[in-house]
């Protein structure tokens, strides 16, 4: 895998688990008395990441004082929102600590096992400037789903119920001039400013790289309760 760096967006507030997580990032959020950003990081380390940007803001120094500056074999770095930045403006931001020419991007509230050298043959065999992992769904209605044709992403819908179809899974790999040379402020929704309004006109090729491994977001309590059960068979090796 040549891709050896991912960003991590670290800076959620964790809004929805107030009640059960209270006043950390919602990385941070404990899972059988660890925090759910280790699990992020072990896999990331597991699958030859060597060096993780953690973007990052809300009670900050909550992760670096945990995880330090190097974990699970990685080297770790700190992109520090002076302010609120948006996730566009927190991956923008993460972008002028990367090294390589592209990087993983994950979000930090989720856990899709993907296999990244797969997802990055993917990505170069396409020549594509975002490559997005997707998940297939049946029944749902918390997620918007994506459109997808001959392997591109065509177009982002908005959450409504869905029999079956293919959901945003949270994890890209980006080339990473994408940002930094496009005219983006400093403060920006990734989701709405650069997904929607760039890749669905079609002005930057995006590939939908299907995966089937586990997937989970702790953004809600229900499936942060479920976190629990899950990543505790993980621990026993299940």
């Amino acid at each position: 895998m040549k891709t050896v760096e991912a960003i991590i967006l670290a800076g959620g507030l964790g809004t929805r688990l107030q009640d059960v997580v209270y006043d950390m990032p919602k990385p941070m959020a404990a899972i059988n008395g660890k925090p759910f950003l280790s699990y992020l990081l072990n896999e990331l380390s597991l699958q030859g990441v060597e060096r993780a940007i953690l973007s990052v803001g809300y009670k900050y120094k909550m992760i670096e004082a945990y995880f330090g500056h190097r974990y699970a074999g990685m080297e770790l770095k700190y992109a520090i929102e002076p302010e609120p930045l948006g996730t566009g403006g927190g991956i923008k931001l993460a972008m002028n600590h990367v090294k390589g020419e592209r990087v993983f991007l994950l979000n930090g509230d989720t856990f899709f096992k993907v296999p990244l050298s797969e997802l990055e043959t993917f990505h170069l065999n396409g020549n594509f400037a975002l490559t997005l992992a997707v998940k297939e769904l049946i029944d749902f209605d918390r997620y918007g789903c994506v459109e997808i044709s001959g392997g591109k992403i065509r177009a982002f819908h908005e959450k409504q119920k869905v029999e079956q179809g293919f959901i945003n899974g949270g994890v890209y790999l980006m080339e990473k001039d994408i940002l930094l040379k496009g005219n983006y402020p400093n403060k920006f929704s990734f989701e709405k400013d650069f997904l929607e309004k760039q890749i669905q006109p079609g002005q930057i090729s995006c590939g939908a790289f299907p995966a089937n491994g586990y997937f989970l977001d702790i953004g809600i309590p229900e499936t942060y309760e479920q976190a629990q059960n899950d990543f505790r068979r993980l621990d026993s090796g299940e």
